[in-house]
């Protein structure tokens, strides 16, 4: 990351500064603002001064990674550096993470960092996250495609016999062989029944034949996430699933036509689920087989705000990166998801995943 961009960041977020300074603990935040990409981590902001503290395995690495920002080294555990910088500057108000530190650390730095009164934040750097610049949008970009190229390359060698878990296995392995820094979540790879548990785990079972199955996917490129569904079948399934796939097909295209700056969170949602609610299969209405979200942000974590649900009125706003990835799911039969990455423009949307909807049959 540039030092234009860090700084530009930093300033962004002082301007939301309700406090004299502001303990930034998730990794992927202090990423954002800094570039620093190490597991351990702490941020102080001031409005005149950010330090980021770490320990001595980090040493070269936060040298490397950040600029314009001041770096301290602890000689051992870096909460007890983070609770005497607190402690050296004086403050008097801290604000925190809220929803990123654990009690744990809370309760030890309420106990270090005498004096200083602890202030729990809402957020105020994911508030940022969640508007990339164009530098991040290229960046998910890079991530989509290459996820995109795993799935069709994996796919071309997939054979009769290969299990869930070798399918899952050699879509990971690419995404490593292709450059990327690893999946961004456990791939999904799920055929026939065990396909209508959404967050099917591999089994170390062969695919079977003529039956949907759903592999759900992503990397990380650069610190960015893609995430992706589509359904493969080895063998032509049946009619039922057949129809399954369409109307899930019918559902995301009228997700997808809905999205642009303005629009509420749920009205994307609702026009999915009105969408399946015009379908039947098996007896089953399909808008009940539904029963989970359409979809989530996603940069630098797998589910960023927003969240695109029933009961969310966020509106949309351009520059937002989002999922779009609604689904059915029949007990006993199959489940369908079909999901894309697309950025949210002032008209309607850019869909960054290129892989074809349709079924792919091998």
């Amino acid at each position: 990351m540039s030092v234009v961009e860090s700084e530009s960041r930093l300033r962004a977020l002082r301007r939301r500064l309700r406090w004299e300074a502001l303990y930034v603990s998730a990794p992927p935040n202090i990423r954002y603002l800094t570039g620093f990409s190490g597991s351990a981590g702490h941020l102080l902001v001031r409005r005149d001064e950010a330090t980021l503290i770490t320990d001595g395995r980090y040493r070269t690495q936060a040298r490397l990674q950040t600029s314009g920002i001041a770096v301290e080294i602890s000689a051992g555990d870096s909460r007890i550096a983070l609770a005497e910088a607190v402690g050296a500057r004086g403050l008097k108000e801290l604000g925190f993470e809220a929803n990123r530190l654990s009690y744990d650390a809370y309760a030890f730095l309420r106990r270090e960092a005498v004096g200083c009164s602890l202030v729990p934040a809402d957020s105020p750097v994911e508030a940022l996250r969640i508007l990339k610049s164009e530098d991040e949008v290229r960046a998910i970009r890079r991530s989509v495609d290459l996820n995109s190229n795993v799935f069709d390359e994996v796919c071309r060698r997939l054979e009769p016999g290969w299990t869930e878990s070798r399918l899952a296995a050699e879509l990971e392995f690419g995404m490593r062989r292709l450059g990327a820094e690893g999946p961004a979540f456990p791939t999904i790879v799920a055929g026939g029944p065990h396909g209508a548990l959404p967050h099917a785990e591999p089994r170390d079972a062969a695919i079977p034949r003529n039956t949907l199955v759903v592999v759900d996917q992503g990397a990380v490129v650069g610190g960015y996430c893609s995430d992706m569904t589509r359904m493969i079948a080895v063998g032509r399934p049946d009619s039922a699933q057949m129809e399954l796939v369409e109307a899930v097909r019918e559902a995301q295209a009228a997700a997808v036509g809905a999205i642009r700056a303005g629009v509420e969170c749920r009205t994307v949602d609702g026009r999915a689920r009105q969408a399946l609610r015009k379908r039947t299969v098996g007896g089953v209405r399909l808008d009940t087989a539904f029963t989970h979200s359409t979809g989530h942000g996603v940069g630098l974590e797998i589910h960023e705000g927003p969240r695109i649900a029933a009961r969310r009125r966020q509106r949309l706003r351009a520059g937002m990166v989002v999922t779009v990835e609604p689904g059915a799911y029949l007990e006993g039969l199959a489940g369908v998801r079909i999901e894309d990455v697309v950025v949210v423009t002032e008209d309607g949307c850019e869909i960054l995943t290129r892989t074809p909807r349709e079924l792919r049959i091998l």
